[in-house]
């Protein structure tokens, strides 16, 4: 089988061809493929399919094998990946995800794509759609107990749940604990990203993020998308900004007369393989 590994500000993903068969379980197929150590090593599985209503569907999977609604990092390099292999000719794509259907537009250089801007939508702010077990809305500020810390998170969906926290100086705090706690608190039903924000300047935001069913990785574009809404809600930054991640930097704008999110990064593909049949046999994936 074969598979391409690529990267978007230092979020990496496996990505297989959904027009072509495919293993069923691809929950457990995400599992073994995304190992670091006795797999190919990814924050997870991307599956490009057919859509009946989209120029294509996109399907992601974690590192551990839950299915996510959606990734802005993946579907730059999904925009990518359907371009460079002659999948389409079109430098305007929509694609469908569980998160609804973005709109993707391709910068190309010399026919190969560098960048994407992803129309992500409007941030969705009630409690109940994101989703977070409080009445108020929205949820700016609100403290939460963590620990013997208490934290003041902004709640943001941008098609999946982002609870975002402002601090002064993040390298004062174990981000690992703090996230894999605040993902799996009683507030989050269905459990949340976690990102930690320091404010360079209005339009400077630095951020780590602790991703739901991931850990921490490199980069989250709707994490990234997430923070700069929360920045703006908390009266920390401007409605276009540069977030820095780990992985690299991400434009974001929070347009003011659509209420849309965009978001302009890099995709890269890393390398190329094939996956052996003898490994979904001896993983018991068929």
């Amino acid at each position: 089988m074969r598979f391409t590994k690529m990267q978007g500000a230092g979020n990496d993903y496996i990505y297989l061809n959904g027009f072509e068969p495919l293993p069923a379980d691809l929950n457990k197929l995400s599992c073994q493929m995304s190992d670091r150590h006795f797999g190919i090593g990814s924050d997870g599985l991307v599956v490009i399919m057919p859509s009946t209503r989209c120029d294509f569907r996109m399907r992601m999977f974690n590192s551990d094998g839950t299915e996510a609604e959606m990734c802005g990092n993946a579907s730059r390099c999904v925009a990518k990946y359907v371009y460079d292999k002659g999948l389409t000719s079109k430098k305007e794509l929509t694609l469908e995800t569980q998160a609804g259907v973005k709109r993707l537009t391709l910068h190309t250089q010399n026919g190969v794509v560098t960048r994407v801007t992803v129309d992500m939508g409007e941030p969705i702010l009630s409690a109940s759609d994101i989703p977070v077990n409080l009445s108020i809305n929205p949820v700016v500020a609100y403290p939460i107990e963590v620990g013997e810390s208490t934290f003041a998170i902004t709640c943001v969906s941008m098609g999946n749940p982002h609870a975002v926290i402002f601090l002064d100086d993040m390298n004062r705090y174990d981000l690992h604990r703090i996230g894999k706690l605040i993902e799996h608190h009683k507030l989050f039903p269905r459990r949340t990203n976690v990102e930690f924000v320091e404010v360079l300047s209005p339009r400077d935001l630095r951020m780590r993020v602790w991703e739901r069913g991931a850990g921490e990785t490199l980069a989250c574009g709707t994490g990234a998308c997430a923070s700069l809404v929360a920045a703006v809600l908390t009266g920390r930054a401007h409605r276009r900004a540069t977030l820095h991640l780990l992985g690299g930097d991400l434009s974001i704008e929070w347009n003011e007369q659509n209420n849309r999110v965009y978001m302009t990064g890099e995709a890269v593909t890393v390398f190329e393989g094939e996956w052996p049949d003898s490994n979904m046999d001896k993983y018991g994936i068929g």
